[in-house]
């Protein structure tokens, strides 16, 4: 059946009122993914300026970078639970929210302590972002561009660990330390707005079929990596009693946390060994 001008015109509008917010969306997507990794690597290349500027150890400072990466590890495997539960968007803007402000208030921060904490909420954000990035693909994307989405967002947090470094020495070098924090500012604001504007509205669950949250699992899989690292980091390059204790504290943890995911209803990893399980 051949086509009028006029419905063919049509067609091609609304194919492309289809297309724009796929975009949108991938903008904002992409925008995640690139800020969550730019905060992994552009926080590097400032250690030695707040060693400096705070005048601690560099035992010390490179909890800037820890505490953002622990947040990371530890939350990551739960944020897909928790978004099932209270709804992705609503959580993922919570998450880019959080960066944004956690962002101002690493870049605002009066002493060591106020910046490490402002940095494991920063990384929170951004584990939230991380995990709820890949959960849209599937949901606004067409099942035959989902390859290249996947490619575009493996770029992005590429170019984000790729850029932290030079990006961090240039605007230290021209500014100061707070500037690698306050630079993610602007680019967190234009992130929630797109994500405001053009992510999908959740859809709702009922009760029975919303997954439990595995709170015993975070909890332990926290304890144990925190412990790991400051058995790591502690002692000012020595290794002591205390070193060996955090040590065997972080290795029964890894061995509570297997029990407990082997028995939790919902866990954070399933152990597919049956012996385990028994």
């Amino acid at each position: 059946m051949l086509k009028t001008p006029v419905a063919a015109g049509a067609q091609a509008v609304a194919a492309s009122a289809e297309r724009a917010p796929v975009r949108a969306v991938l903008a904002c997507l992409s925008l995640s993914i690139l800020l969550s990794s730019l905060g992994t690597s552009i926080a590097n290349v400032g250690l030695p300026t707040l060693a400096q500027a705070f005048t601690a150890s560099f035992q010390e400072v490179q909890w800037v970078v820890l505490a953002y990466l622990l947040a990371i590890t530890t939350l990551i495997v739960s944020v897909g639970r928790f978004g099932d539960i209270i709804g992705r968007r609503r959580l993922l803007l919570a998450g880019i929210l959080l960066f944004t402000v956690a962002s101002v208030l690493c870049g605002v921060a009066p002493n060591l302590w106020l910046l490490i904490s402002a940095r494991a909420a920063q990384g929170l954000g951004a584990a939230v972002m991380m995990a709820l990035t890949m959960a849209f693909i599937g949901e606004t994307v067409p099942k035959t561009k989902i390859g290249s989405a996947m490619g575009l967002l493996g770029t992005m947090s590429a170019i984000g660990t790729a850029l932290g470094p030079s990006l961090g020495g240039v605007l230290i070098g021209g500014f100061s330390w707070r500037a690698i924090f306050l630079v993610n500012v602007p680019l967190g604001i234009l992130t929630f707005l797109l994500a405001h504007r053009y992510l999908p509205l959740d859809r709702l669950v009922t009760k029975p079929e919303r997954a439990a949250f595995d709170n015993v699992g975070t909890l332990l899989l926290t304890l144990t990596l925190t412990a790991y690292a400051l058995a790591m980091t502690i002692g000012r390059g020595r290794f002591g009693s205390l070193n060996l204790a955090l040590l065997l504290v972080s290795a029964c943890g890894v061995g509570l946390f297997v029990r407990a995911e082997a028995r939790a209803a919902s866990p954070l990893i399933r152990l597919a060994s049956s012996a385990i399980q028994r």
